[in-house]
């Protein structure tokens, strides 16, 4: 794994595009407005960042990552991450998002709408679960004592291997979390979502705290649906 494509380059997408490239990956960017919007953080990223749209990122990406609204994730191009690994951030969130009969219900996760979209890629759930000051803050070498855990979901064994690959590589450690339908684990207002990983609550108000996979396996077990 040589590029991370990114399809969405807000908090999240421009964060793990530093870590990228902190870790000596190509990234290559797009949004959905345009590479023209990119143009100040591809500068401060430097010579291993370029944008793109949303098909040349998905093309050019040995991985790509897939971080936009719920809402907006029929839009994410099909054809060019055909036999990829996709990289799903996203969380259901109805204010933002509208109402998904399926989450509502308990039929569907939103990393398993994403898989039915993308019926020829290999979807890993990730990085949901991480507010994404904490995410930039938390990165560590491997092996380091203090390095932080982030759970994975997924229903490709290589694909998670793939995932668990980029997560070690700019700085984490994973847990499996299980299938995609597992995914409801992590989402909002659940255990894992966001406590774990800050000093002390609400998570979003403090500084960023390691968790070790032990406490992200105990969160994700008290979980209740």
């Amino acid at each position: 794994m040589t590029t991370v494509g990114l399809i969405g380059s807000g908090n999240i997408g421009s964060t793990l595009a530093r870590l990228a490239v902190d870790a000596g990956l190509d990234v290559v960017l797009s949004n959905s407005r345009g590479p023209e919007t990119l143009a100040d953080l591809v500068a401060e990223l430097g010579p291993r960042a370029r944008a793109a749209t949303a098909e040349e990122a998905a093309a050019a990406g040995d991985i790509v990552v897939v971080t936009v609204p719920l809402k907006n994730y029929r839009q994410v191009p099909v054809a060019p991450l055909a036999g990829k690994v996709v990289i799903d951030t996203n969380n259901y969130y109805p204010d933002r998002d509208g109402t998904f009969a399926e989450i509502e219900a308990g039929t569907a996760t939103s990393s398993e709408l994403l898989q039915q979209h993308l019926p020829t890629s290999k979807v890993v759930k990730a990085f949901n679960n991480i507010y994404y000051p904490h995410l930039a803050a938390l990165a560590r070498p491997a092996g380091s004592p203090d390095r932080t855990t982030l759970p994975i979901a997924g229903d490709d064994a290589d694909a998670k291997t793939a995932a668990a690959q980029f997560l070690d590589a700019i700085g984490y450690d994973i847990v499996d979390a299980g299938s995609l339908s597992e995914g409801w684990r992590s989402q909002p207002n659940t255990p894992v979502y966001g406590d774990p990983y800050a000093e002390a609550l609400p998570f979003w108000e403090h500084e960023a705290a390691p968790a070790d996979a032990e406490k992200v396996r105990d969160a994700l077990a008290a979980a209740q649906r």
